[in-house]
């Protein structure tokens, strides 16, 4: 089976977000101040081949805790469809 992901990756809750501080700093800026807490992630989207969803799982749990996310100062998540 063929299925599509899409991986957040975000700081970790506890971490200053620099870049997302700038962007939080700057929208006054642009005439919008009703933001707050901003926080700037990754998004990365891949189709991957599995027996099952299960399997895709497992399979995108060790990509990400292996080479995606530093998890000293990130966290992620994932969305897996049928493509």
């Amino acid at each position: 089976m063929k299925f599509f992901v899409k991986i957040y990756i975000m700081p970790q809750g506890a971490l200053l977000d620099p870049q997302g501080k700038t962007i939080e700093k700057n929208t006054s800026k642009l005439g919008i101040r009703n933001t707050t807490n901003i926080r700037m992630g990754k998004l990365i989207t891949l189709n991957i081949e599995s027996a099952n969803i299960e399997s895709a799982k497992k399979t995108v749990n060790n990509l990400c805790e292996k080479l995606l996310v530093n998890q000293i100062t990130e966290q992620f998540d994932f969305e897996i469809n049928n493509c």
